[in-house]
């Protein structure tokens, strides 16, 4: 049984990992900025509070996220209060190394600032997760239509992501990155939108849409899929239903 500290674990993703951490047997306590139940008040993006949120914790779960503004920096200022722990265990993103978006790019710089830490490590990272596929398409509810790049993407769902964590949490730290994961299909987005139309019950038509740039290209290559077996077991469609 480890003493774990979870960054983001109020999160899409944060809820079912503490969640199956403590199923687990571990001893969880989540960083925020906010007072709640097992909880530890600390800021990651001015340091207040984090030497004593990390304090009497072997192991580090971090999943906080600022979308990219503050990423880096967050990560800079966990890492000088972590020196003396046993595991840190970071969540990033499949192909972030081979398609230009900013938000990746900042993940990146996160990963490096993880390498260059001195803390042992282990990076995980893995695909789209269904929620966010959900919400772009539930983002275009305005429009007559569902938009619908041609491209292919691998998406897994926050659950098998956390049961990935809790794994990694009772492993040595890989000092590098894990093998990456990924959902249990492959699917156009064309055929993800079918599905979430036929869960929603819309009935507005799919558009196809292909775009120019090296970001669409990218996708289009399947750089944000991953080689080798799939590690999800959840659906997308069994995450809609």
């Amino acid at each position: 049984m480890n003493s774990i500290l979870v960054t983001g674990g109020t999160g899409h993703l944060g809820r079912p990992t503490v969640s199956q951490l403590r199923a687990a047997g571990h001893q969880v306590r989540v960083l925020s900025r906010k007072h709640g139940p097992d909880r530890v008040i600390a800021d990651l993006t001015t340091g207040a509070g984090l030497e004593a949120a990390v304090e009497g914790a072997d192991v580090i779960v971090h999943l906080a996220t600022s979308l990219g503004r503050q990423d880096a920096q967050q990560t800079r200022r966990l890492v000088e209060a972590a020196a003396g722990v046993q595991h840190l265990v970071v969540m990033s993103i499949a192909g972030i190394d081979r398609i230009p978006l900013s938000y990746y790019k900042t993940k990146l710089e996160v990963e490096q600032v993880i390498e260059q830490s001195g803390v042992p490590y282990t990076i995980q990272r893995a695909t789209q997760f269904h929620d966010l596929i959900d919400r772009v398409f539930s983002a275009q509810r305005y429009l007559p239509v569902v938009v619908a790049p041609t491209i292919s993407l691998q998406p897994i769902a926050v659950e098998d992501v956390a049961a990935r964590l809790t794994e990694l949490v009772g492993q040595p730290p890989v000092k590098g990155r894990a093998p990456d994961i990924g959902g249990p299909e492959r699917r156009t987005v064309r055929d993800l939108a079918r599905i979430w139309k036929q869960a929603k019950g819309s009935h507005r038509p799919i558009v196809p849409v292909r775009l120019g740039g090296k970001v669409f290209r990218a996708f289009a290559n399947g750089d944000a899929m991953v080689d080798g077996p799939a590690y999800g077991r959840i659906t997308f469609a069994e995450h809609l239903g």
